[in-house]
């Protein structure tokens, strides 16, 4: 069955939990779509694990267009959802409706994703009314990890804390259909999930929360500039291609490919 912002709504009422992973491109799209997972996540960590950048700042929105529309004609039943790069719906809450019907228009998306809190809840708004449905993203929020100082743990204080609780909250009421919490202490995790009656899919956000995303070259070990502690390796994807890829260059050196079976 198709899932949809509408079905995301139904599993939190359910209890069901809900499955998201990244995909870049259409072959990765399909492959994730075939294995049932609910959602994929069309995000801008693009930036670091595709094109080879330290951080996510320097995706376009061209570049979130054109991975987006490759993985729409993978997806069949996945929900397709797109990470708003940085800078492009912070400017206006024009810029952002402008920027979330581009994603939709021409990238294909299902939904949008865009980072930040109570900040954003006019531009979520705006953007809910246009039509488009929109997944909040809390806790850690790459885009800021400027302002972070790094890639660190958020909400260890009770006023961080609240913050956060407060921030899921007011993207609700916003309209916001669902929530990624990033990089907070599990019973943060769990708290906020209790507090909205809309999904919360966590990444390093514990157990509690209502569904889970990871970034699928860090479950398959292909991206090791980064390493975070939430993530869990479910098979060494990246030493298998590498070997792969070190028997090919010798059987081509050594004369041994193509054999007589690969030759017409």
């Amino acid at each position: 069955m198709k899932n949809t912002a509408a079905t995301f709504k139904k599993a939190k009422a359910t209890g069901e939990k809900l499955s998201m992973l990244t995909a870049y491109d259409y072959t990765t799209a399909r492959l994730v779509d075939g294995a049932g997972i609910n959602a994929i996540l069309v995000g801008d960590s693009l930036g670091m694990v595709m094109l080879g950048y330290d951080d996510t700042i320097s995706v376009t929105m061209e570049d979130m267009i054109h991975h987006s529309a490759a993985v729409a004609r993978g997806a069949k039943n996945a929900l397709v959802v797109t990470d708003m790069p940085f800078m492009s719906y912070q400017t206006s809450v024009y810029d952002a409706v402008v920027n979330a019907g581009r994603l939709m228009k021409d990238g294909r998306a299902g939904a949008v994703k865009l980072e930040g809190g109570s900040e954003f809840i006019e531009h979520i708004s705006a953007i809910v009314k246009a039509s488009i449905p929109v997944m909040g993203h809390i806790g850690l929020t790459p885009q800021s990890v400027n302002a972070f100082g790094g890639f660190k743990v958020q909400g260890k204080t009770d006023a961080a804390a609240q913050k956060l609780i407060d921030d899921a909250k007011a993207l609700e009421d916003a309209g916001a259909f669902s929530i990624v919490v990033e990089c907070v202490p599990a019973e943060l995790g769990k708290k906020i999930t209790e507090a909205v009656g809309i999904p919360v899919i966590g990444i390093g956000a514990g157990r509690d929360c209502d569904g889970q995303v990871l970034v699928y070259q860090d479950m398959l070990a292909m991206y090791d500039k980064v390493k975070p502690k939430f993530v869990k390796v479910y098979s060494n994807i990246g030493e298998q291609m590498t070997a792969a890829f070190k028997a090919y260059d010798e059987e081509v050196k050594k004369g041994l490919f193509p054999a007589d079976q690969n030759t017409f």
